[in-house]
């Protein structure tokens, strides 16, 4: 509003302005400001008819720069070609009648034309292609939505069928092989020719067997659909928290005869599933590395409530003298990757290495909550390689910049969005170039033409002043120019009465008066071949 209201002004202003230094009225000047502020502001909602009207305005005014304005509103906001066209005829037909009124001349028309095509047409083809791309462009954008959305969908469908297919396979290999695990185990616990420590030994792979087999239908519920069953939440429970199943995890370990410690510290706090999880995941995998490498070793797990995370470890000590030390179960090399993602996702990382004893510590930080300020992934374990943070100074702090996923539909779009608006920008470019070059040229011919019709029209006072009264038709006119310009139309007819009988030639001055709305004329008349008489006197223009 406060634009449109300083254009209108502005345009009112300057209209006023030159309506005034051209002599005319107060009250035509301010009738004319008003009328010009009101079509300004009515342009968007009534194009066609602020077009017409403006072109009539700016005929029959000095101003000129209302139509520019109405050319390039209607050019955009009139629907259809035929609506377009005929507004601008009709444009153009009031223009051209005013000024028809005005000078009838041929020049004049020729170069009102070219006036109202530089004024209307030009300013009208460009807000109408500016539209036009506008809207293209819109209908681009949900296109390309609307595709992203299906390949989405595709994308989906097909992760679906094969998490429902690996569900499948995991359900009916390594189901069978559990259950058949816990049946055996169960079977073998009650044999009598077992001894305490072996009963004692069986049983806790039994209940191995039995939590696996808990945690399989768990994730079993998760491939298939992206929901865990509820009772198989309920029985993996113990064996999935942190607390209770961290605790159970070193039962298990020291009923199987390893030298395991728990050490806590801090009070405990809650964790989200992923970051619970993971800490899970982080013992667990801790413990069993220490079994298959360092058989025999100390191990200490521990679980430390910092200020703002939870950090989790587990270290071994050395493999004591004829401990084993090999490698014998059977290993795919994935646990640790599989472990840093799992951290990584819930916004914290892992880490691992020997240590000074000849152990191996293996610990994970965890956030308590996702947000921002609490991602403590750092550059090594973002693997999608992430830009690096800004540098502080910079006016923002390190980490602060948004996260831009490669992958993300959105990103791809706004990708090729860019591409398609630089090359838009290089056709307008282009076509504004062209525009701006034939404005140039007409510019220049208009100027020479302008140039030729003064020389045409005008002369010097002092040419004036050597011609005398008496002298042959012949010799004055060698010393004239023709007159025969549209710069003199309107002065002929104007001044003293003319001699009877005689035949005169108006020039204009090329020594105007101050008063801009006013030209110097010099009349000579000619009869019987002798120039009989020759005036000077001052006309208005109209």
């Amino acid at each position: 509003m406060v634009g449109e209201t300083a254009l209108a002004a502005g345009l009112a202003l300057l209209t006023g302005s030159a309506e005034y230094l051209t002599g005319e009225g107060l009250l035509r000047t301010l009738l004319f400001a008003l009328a010009i502020a009101v079509l300004s502001l009515v342009r968007r909602t009534l194009p066609a008819t602020v077009l017409i009207a403006a072109g009539a305005l700016d005929a029959a005014t000095s101003g000129g720069l209302l139509l520019i304005v109405a050319a390039w509103s209607a050019g955009r906001r009139i629907k259809g070609v035929l609506r377009a066209s005929a507004a601008f005829t009709a444009s153009f037909v009031a223009f051209e009648a005013i000024n028809l009124v005005e000078n009838r001349s041929a020049v004049a028309i020729a170069f009102s034309v070219l006036l109202f095509l530089v004024m209307a047409v030009v300013p009208g083809i460009t807000g109408r292609y500016w539209s036009q791309r506008r809207a293209l462009m819109r209908t681009l954008h949900e296109r390309n939505a609307q595709l992203l959305r299906e390949r989405q969908m595709i994308a989906r469908q097909a992760r679906m069928r094969e998490r429902q297919r690996i569900a499948q396979d995991m359900h009916d290999s390594l189901g069978h092989q559990l259950a058949l695990i816990a049946v055996q185990t169960g079977a073998l616990e009650v044999s009598r020719g077992l001894s305490e420590q072996q009963r004692e030994a069986v049983g806790v792979l039994r209940e191995a067997s039995v939590a696996a087999m808990h945690e399989l239908r768990a994730v079993v519920g998760v491939l298939k659909d992206g929901t865990v069953d509820d009772g198989a939440v309920e029985e993996a429970r113990a064996e999935s928290g942190v607390v209770a199943g961290i605790d159970g995890l070193v039962e298990s370990a020291a009923a199987a005869g390893t030298d395991v410690r728990l050490v806590r510290s801090g009070e405990p706090r809650p964790l989200g599933a992923p970051a619970d999880h993971a800490a899970y995941r982080i013992v667990q995998e801790g413990l069993t590395n220490a079994f298959k490498h360092a058989s025999g070793a100390r191990i200490a797990v521990g679980l430390y409530y910092e200020a703002d995370s939870l950090v989790v470890e587990v270290v071994n000590g050395p493999v004591p003298k004829g401990g084993a030390a090999g490698t014998a179960a059977v290993s795919g090399g994935q646990g640790l990757t599989g472990l840093r993602e799992r951290a990584r996702l819930a916004g914290g990382m892992v880490r691992s290495g020997p240590v000074e004893d000849g152990g191996f510590r293996l610990a994970g930080v965890l956030p308590y909550g996702a947000g921002p300020g609490t991602t403590l992934v750092g550059a090594g374990d973002d693997l999608r390689q992430q830009p690096p943070a800004t540098a502080p100074g910079d006016g923002q702090r390190v980490g602060d910049e948004p996260v831009i996923d490669p992958l993300d539909p959105r990103e791809e779009f706004k990708n090729i969005m860019s591409v398609r608006r630089s090359r838009g920008c290089l056709v307008g470019c282009g076509v504004g170039l062209l525009i701006l070059a034939g404005l140039a040229v007409l510019a220049v011919l208009g100027v020479g033409k302008l140039f030729d019709e003064m020389k045409k029209a005008s002369i010097d006072p002092g040419v004036y002043r050597s011609i005398t009264v008496g002298t042959s038709e012949d010799a004055v006119r060698k010393k004239l120019p023709s007159g025969e310009s549209f710069l003199t139309s309107g002065v002929k007819g104007k001044g003293p009465a003319e001699p009877a009988g005689a035949q005169c030639l108006s020039l204009l001055s090329t020594d105007s008066p101050d008063d801009i709305d006013r030209d110097r004329v010099y009349r000579f008349c000619f009869k019987g071949g002798k120039l009989i008489e020759k005036r000077e006197f001052v006309v208005r223009n109209d």
